[in-house]
């Protein structure tokens, strides 16, 4: 089958290379001529674990290639996903512009039937607003299909190629059908294709990513009033996801949640819900809890330097959102360095992949280490923010060499607390009790 994908950021990307690699004709589009000259060469303008093998290996069988020519796409297309960003507006609702845009331009190139597949992340009701904007603007036949993503940075090709459902929303049985064939060498193995109107599948990705954010704020409030009252969210989150009805995932607490979608997706739903009339008070709340949590980390900082934290020298594992990935958005390294730095601190920080993204928004304000260890050398405290595998199994001993202060502060819980008990650390983590050292060091 011959496709067209408009956009080449994260989910473009992805969707198009992994509807060529299962033997689709793809041709992906992208207005950012060096990005387009880059993909040409095989330089991904992001990291995705396995995107870049996949990428260079279908463009040299020639099943995928990348021009700044829609109408060449639209052209050569049976299928045209929109996969364009969305960006927040400043009252946070989604920004359609560039959705609104592509329709536009796709319409004005058409000269036989489209199937336009909206891939963005867009608010119930936009589908309509994309049919409307094609009618203005083409009275060639087309068939508007809505079919949000699931895709996990770190893991998206995966994602994409095993997906645990695919949802379709439209009217059109023929294009309904053209995109189960579309799909159907992803869902061999029996996960479903979930056919349903344009507006409930709009609402499906967003109640998603909203329920996902809820578990994830739900439990770091948990975790909070655990360290108030002396239980062990540990403890605690193990025994609530044997039940059934909650399950394990997503239960771990942590320094709150950041990247692309959950931020701006729960924003997205409560403006949804005020320009309906319905607040939406559960999501709003969420979104307090996230914003509170991602200042958790400085203030465990704060709170064992006494306030005082002028030239102090802290080192910090992990930029990036999640790990697997180098997205820098919402991620709550920025919150924790910014407020560091206000304080008058010193900030070394690590991480696998997301430096260049980290230095698009803290630019020299920090120092950048080249390594786990070389961040921690001299420093008066480490703070692990990304639950990168590499700092699950520190060399504990080594550490606390090279810190002035044997002092950490866990934002993953990725320790034990008698892993550091008897090496004399003092360790902060979330919604656990602190650990005390048999021995203090000098502080």
């Amino acid at each position: 089958m011959k496709v067209g994908v408009i956009g080449t950021g994260y989910v473009g990307l992805v969707t198009g290379t992994c509807l060529a690699d299962c033997g689709h004709e793809v041709v992906c589009v992208d207005i950012d001529e060096a990005k387009i000259e880059g993909l040409r060469r095989g330089e991904i303008p992001i990291f995705e674990p396995g995107l870049e093998e996949l990428v260079v290996r279908n463009q040299d069988e020639k099943r995928l290639s990348f021009t700044t020519n829609l109408k060449e796409a639209v052209d050569r297309s049976k299928i045209l996903f929109i996969a364009v960003g969305t960006p927040p507006a400043e009252d946070g609702s989604a920004d359609l512009k560039h959705v609104v845009g592509v329709a536009k331009s796709i319409a004005e190139a058409m000269t036989e039937k489209r199937i336009v597949v909206i891939k963005s992340t867009v608010p119930p009701g936009s589908a309509e607003t994309i049919r409307r904007t094609l009618a203005e603007n083409t009275k060639i036949p087309f068939a508007v299909i809505s079919n949000p993503e699931f895709l996990k940075e770190g893991a998206a090709i995966d994602d994409f190629s095993r997906p645990d459902r695919v949802v379709i929303g439209g009217s059109d049985p023929e294009a309904i059908e053209e995109m189960k064939d579309l799909y159907h060498p992803f869902v061999r193995t029996g996960n479903p294709i979930v056919v349903m109107d344009n507006v409930s599948a709009e609402m499906t990705k967003y109640a998603a990513n909203a329920m996902l954010a809820t578990r994830i704020s739900f439990m770091n409030e948990i975790a909070n009033l655990c360290e108030r009252t002396g239980a062990d969210v540990d403890r605690v989150r193990e025994s609530m996801g044997l039940d059934r009805r909650i399950g394990h995932p997503f239960l771990f607490p942590g320094a709150g949640y950041g990247g692309s979608c959950f931020p701006k997706d729960v924003q997205a739903l409560v403006k949804t819900g005020q320009e309906m009339g319905f607040p939406m008070k559960i999501l709003e709340a969420v979104e307090e809890v996230n914003y509170r949590q991602k200042k958790v980390l400085f203030e465990k900082v704060k709170s064992h330097f006494k306030g005082k934290l002028s030239g102090k020298r802290i080192a910090v594992w992990g930029l990036a959102f999640k790990p697997k990935t180098d997205d820098m958005r919402e991620a709550p390294s920025v919150t924790l360095i910014e407020s560091l730095l206000e304080a008058g601190c010193h900030v070394v920080a690590y991480d696998p992949e997301a430096h260049q993204s980290a230095k698009a928004i803290l630019a020299d304000r920090i120092h950048y280490a080249s390594g786990n260890y070389e961040a921690c050398e001299g420093a008066d405290g480490l703070v692990v923010v990304t639950e990168w595998n590499e700092f699950r199994r520190p060399d504990f001993d080594r550490l606390r060499s090279l810190l002035r202060n044997p002092v950490i502060f866990d934002g993953r819980n990725l320790y034990h607390p008698d892993q550091l008990k008897d090496r004399n650390f003092t360790y902060y983590c979330i919604g656990r009790p602190p650990v005390v050292p048999l021995q203090p060091g000098h502080e």
